[in-house]
């Protein structure tokens, strides 16, 4: 496995962005998916961060990126990082691939000083939950662009001991 640092646009990330839209589709019905904007500047260090993983074939198989966000009137709080399209294609989920993405995007919003990393995903992802809880993230308030929604479901983890 070889992770690696790639802009937002890069078209592997493009590419594993559109297939876990057409899984948010899927699982929600809605016909839309995420609707959260984003763009490329908000996952450029040292105020974000996008990684991609790549098999043994050099082949795209995961992807996921945190950017910071400050307090404003989605709920956000000064100093937190926000993990972003996190996916794990599905010929390869189950190897630890999520878990290992997830802790280098922690180590990282850390080292750049966010004081806590939060995520919002829904309650048709129990998958996503289960890795979420397992590492270590609470429920908390909602926040961002799906809040008020009631599949939204919010986590949150300290990153220092501040």
């Amino acid at each position: 496995m070889n992770i690696r640092t790639v802009p937002f646009d890069h078209p592997d990330a493009v590419k594993l962005s559109d297939q876990v839209q057409l899984e948010y589709v899927e699982r929600y019905g809605d016909g839309v998916g995420d609707a959260t904007y984003l763009e490329p500047a908000m996952f450029q260090p040292p105020r974000g961060l996008y990684l991609i993983a790549y098999d043994e074939r050099d082949r795209p198989v995961a992807t996921g990126g945190w950017r910071s966000q400050e307090e404003n009137d989605e709920g956000y709080a000064d100093g937190d990082a926000e993990l972003k399209r996190m996916y794990v294609i599905p010929e390869a989920r189950g190897r630890g691939i999520a878990r290992r993405v997830l802790a280098l995007l922690e180590e990282d919003a850390r080292a750049a000083g966010r004081v806590r990393m939060v995520l919002e995903t829904g309650d048709m992802q129990p998958e996503a939950i289960a890795l979420y809880t397992s590492s270590g993230y609470e429920p908390c308030a909602k926040f961002g662009y799906y809040r008020d929604y009631d599949s939204s479901r919010c986590f949150a983890k300290p990153l220092s001991d501040r």
